[in-house]
């Protein structure tokens, strides 16, 4: 039989893995990644902020540091549940929708924070603002990540994540700034009808993922869409036939259970991950919880705590760029470095009579190998993973991580309350690193053998180039 002319071409088979991994950082990947970071900085801003609102809630409410943990570690405890919980949402319904969903609901539960009442209304608000919260970053991270080529996946993340430390930095004078002639509560509302209108541009711009469509075998006009965007002249069409090479194709996702994290080489990658991500988050939210008033109780005034706390977070994000392409090519032996280098500065904080000004300087620079480390952990959270499970593998780690993130402010309110002097915190706190450099120069030798363990032909590798789209 023969071929009139004007018929349209037969269906071709393109390989989604080759289109994305001979692409660059092209247009459509720097919207993506300036939306993605968009949205992270809101999370981040509101993330942070009650830290910074802590000592007008100690004015105002009257709250008192058990309270004030209380507070922290509930809005922490409800990001653990949304980790798991939008993570599992996003591997199921998709990335697009999910993000939309978080989006809206942690505008939403801000703006309701806004006019709590009291003590009890913020702490069920804060707790609901967190699920919204927790469920963003890893389904930003699993859309990103699969939409760009390997060896970029760190850097993007790392990209994406200087929105949530800058979304911190700026929530530090925002509070000073507004709170003293308006209210906390202007804080809230400044930040809730920010990221509500966010709302609309993201139902307009964000893709969902070729990726986790091919895998799932699902719409395939929306896979040529993203592709086409991705890759112009590439002439994707909805009748082609659209498969991923470097993963098994699977609906693992859909029936997923956590169990799948511990099946066969994820058993070792699960656990070190979950126990470095452990310490870095305890480092990080001690950090961000009590950093301002602790500052305050050594002797620097509030804007001098705010500020300190604001110019650590710059210098994370710093150390964190610094750190990204070395991620890329070394994988989680390079973050180390950092952890290995806060341990020491913590004990010298705590144990050596430093001046207020060695105290600042010692503080800026372990904070922000803290942070640089924070970093390096979400950059290497979802790479482990296949894309079926991707949101749920880097939601579980985020979630198991704030385990650690509700320990670390409730310790250190109970720490506080029985008198204990603020500078031996730090002696404790450098502990965590310490768990954090372990686990990752383990995960970098399981990270390797697994890698060692797939074949060529099927797992983790950048093909080379060749026509992207043949005739099956």
């Amino acid at each position: 039989m023969t071929m009139n002319a004007t018929d349209p071409p037969p269906p071709v088979v393109i390989e989604v893995t080759d289109v994305i991994e001979r692409q660059g950082i092209n247009a459509f990947v720097i919207r993506l990644v300036a939306l993605s970071w968009t949205v992270t900085f809101l999370d981040g801003f509101d993330m942070l902020v009650i830290s910074f609102v802590a000592p007008y809630l100690r004015d105002g409410f009257g709250a008192d540091v058990i309270s004030l943990g209380e507070l922290f570690a509930m809005g922490v405890f409800g990001a653990m549940l949304g980790g798991i919980a939008f993570g599992w949402l996003g591997d199921r319904y998709g990335r697009r929708p999910t993000i939309i969903a978080s989006v809206a609901a942690f505008g939403a539960t801000s703006l309701a924070i806004a006019i709590a009442p009291n003590m009890q209304a913020l702490l069920l608000l804060r707790f609901l603002n967190g699920i919204a919260l927790g469920g963003l970053m890893p389904l930003a991270w699993a859309l990103n990540i699969e939409f760009v080529p390997r060896r970029y996946r760190a850097t993007v993340v790392t990209v994406i994540m200087m929105g949530y430390t800058l979304g911190g930095v700026v929530a530090g004078p925002m509070t000073v700034w507004l709170a003293p002639q308006h209210g906390w509560q202007s804080v809230f509302l400044v930040s809730g009808v920010a990221t509500l209108l966010l709302v609309p541009l993201l139902l307009a711009l964000l893709p969902e993922s070729a990726r986790y469509l091919a895998v799932r075998g699902r719409s395939p006009e929306k896979i040529a869409q993203a592709l086409n965007a991705l890759a112009p002249g590439l002439g994707a069409r909805p009748q082609d036939r659209f498969v991923i090479t470097d993963e098994a194709t699977a609906s693992t996702g859909q029936n997923f259970r956590i169990t799948t994290l511990f099946t066969d080489d994820l058993r070792s990658i699960t656990i070190l991950l979950w126990l470095a991500y452990i310490g870095s988050s305890m480092a990080v939210y001690f950090k961000s919880n009590w950093g301002p008033i602790i500052f305050e109780d050594v002797g620097f005034t509030r804007t001098q705590a705010a500020m300190i706390m604001s110019v650590s977070s710059i210098g994370g994000s710093l150390a964190g760029l610094a750190l990204m392409r070395f991620t890329d090519r070394l994988g989680p032996i390079a973050i180390a470095f950092y952890p290995m280098l806060a341990a020491p500065l913590l004990l010298l904080m705590g144990l050596a009579p430093v001046s207020l000004q060695g105290l600042a300087a010692f503080s800026l620079l372990s904070m922000a190998m803290i942070s640089g480390t924070h970093f390096g952990m979400h950059s290497i959270a979802g790479i482990f993973y296949p894309s079926a499970i991707r949101a749920n593998g880097a939601g579980w780690a985020t979630s198991v991580a704030k385990t650690g993130s509700i320990f670390a402010p409730l310790l250190g309110g109970y720490l506080l309350a029985i008198h204990m002097p603020p500078r031996l915190l730090f002696v404790l706190l450098a502990a965590t690193p310490l768990l954090s450099a372990v686990s990752l120069v383990l995960l970098a030798r399981f990270g390797k053998r697994r890698a060692a363990l797939h074949s060529p032909s099927t797992r983790n590798i950048v093909l080379p180039a060749q026509a992207v789209a043949t005739k099956p």
